[in-house]
C-alpha cells in the first residue's frame, strides 16, 4: 500500500464506456480511488452500492468516486447497469493501475495462496498527493468511512 504524503501514481484506464479516465483529469478535485477484486461478488457490490448511495453526498463535497478492478469494460457495463451505480467502474486487466498504487498482492483463502486485488481505497487531494490510505477495508463501511474523511 502506498503512504500517506505520496504523489499518487498516473493512470489512464477506460471506464464501462469505453471513456478514459487519467488521473490528471481530476487535478483541482479530491478523488476516492478504490480497488476491488471482482464485479458481482458478495463483497464487491456491498462496497460498490455503498459508494452509489452516498454518491450525492460525495459530489456536494466536490469529490469524484473511481472504482478499480481488472475487470473488463463489458463486465463493469454489465455491473453498473445491474446495481444503477453513478461513478465510473475502471477496466484495469493489465494490472497497470493495480500494481503501481500496490494492491496487487499475495492473499490466503480458504489455505491456498493466490495473487489478487486486496480491497484498498485511497483519498488524493487536488494537488495529486495520497491524503488517507486504507487497506483491507470492509466493505460495507468503507464508503461511510471515506465520506468521514473528506
Amino acid at each position: 500500500m502506498l503512504s500517506v504524503g505520496t504523489v499518487a501514481p498516473s493512470f489512464a484506464l477506460p471506464d464501462q464506456n469505453g471513456q478514459t479516465h487519467a488521473l490528471e483529469d481530476y487535478r483541482g478535485r479530491k478523488v476516492v480511488l478504490y480497488f476491488y477484486s471482482r464485479d458481482n461478488t458478495a463483497g464487491c457490490t456491498r462496497q460498490a452500492c455503498a459508494f452509489g448511495e452516498l454518491y450525492p453526498q460525495f459530489a456536494q463535497k466536490g469529490a469524484v468516486v473511481l472504482g478499480v478492478s481488472k475487470d473488463s469494460i463489458a463486465s463493469h457495463k454489465k455491473f453498473g447497469e445491474k446495481y444503477a451505480l453513478p461513478f465510473p467502474l475502471l477496466a484495469d486487466p493489465e494490472l497497470s493501475a493495480i500494481r503501481a498504487y500496490d494492491v496487487w498482492q499475495e492473499k490466503t483463502m480458504y489455505g491456498k495462496k493466490t495473487m489478487g486485488v486486496v480491497r484498498t481505497t485511497y483519498l488524493i487531494d487536488e494537488q495529486g498527493v495520497i491524503a488517507h490510505a486504507f487497506g483491507r477495508v470492509k466493505a460495507a463501511e468503507n464508503a461511510q468511512q471515506m465520506l468521514d474523511c473528506l
